[in-house]
């Protein structure tokens, strides 16, 4: 099963997608013993998350995953999503039309901000979490794939897992399973 992540596996399809991109280990934590995901991504994830970021055309964020994950300005644009209306410090100083804020909240918020963005041209966005965040897409069905990498590690304790939020029971179909250095790289579609 073992194969170059650039082969095209991570191309998007045609037409506009929601794609979320999430990391996990086996035990199905999403982050490790200091609360970040980045104590349990790797190389293979790394190189996944630079390839979804660098083709996207825009990348949504729950507002505590980026405060959390210090993020900052990236050649993507950025959406954070957040009810306090406040960015990141991280990201206050982006260039102008990098980033912007959006209240997010309910299904049909998180509609109404996908249509936007479909509206502006930017068909391919990429949702990389949070929990609370990837939970409310999947809630309000607008998400079309769900990107996993599961890197060798167990956790255990009471790490968040990738989704967050009330319970769902959403049907997903596996689109390609790629191995690299012991981490699986799945993609699901889901079956709306």
């Amino acid at each position: 099963m073992r194969t170059l992540i650039g082969d095209g596996s991570y191309d998007w399809p045609q037409g506009p997608w929601l794609r979320a991109n999430m990391v996990s280990t086996v035990d199905g934590a999403a982050q490790g013993s200091d609360g970040l995901s980045g104590s349990i991504n790797n190389e293979a994830d790394h190189q996944v998350f630079q390839r979804l970021r660098r083709s996207a055309d825009v990348i949504i964020v729950g507002g505590g995953t980026a405060r959390a994950e210090a993020y900052g300005p990236v050649e993507t644009p950025i959406v954070v999503v957040t009810a306090s209306g406040a960015l990141p410090e991280s990201l206050q100083h982006a260039p102008r039309g990098r980033v912007r804020v959006s209240h997010g909240g309910d299904s049909d918020d998180l509609r109404e901000l996908v249509d936007e963005l479909r509206a502006e041209g930017l068909g391919h966005i990429l949702c990389e979490g949070g929990p609370s965040l990837l939970g409310d897409l999947f809630r309000a069905d607008l998400v079309d794939e769900l990107c996993v990498s599961i890197t060798p590690h167990l956790i255990a304790g009471t790490s968040r897992r990738i989704l967050g939020g009330s319970p769902v029971d959403v049907p997903l179909e596996l689109s390609s399973l790629l191995e690299q250095d012991g981490t699986l790289l799945a993609r699901w579609r889901v079956q709306h």
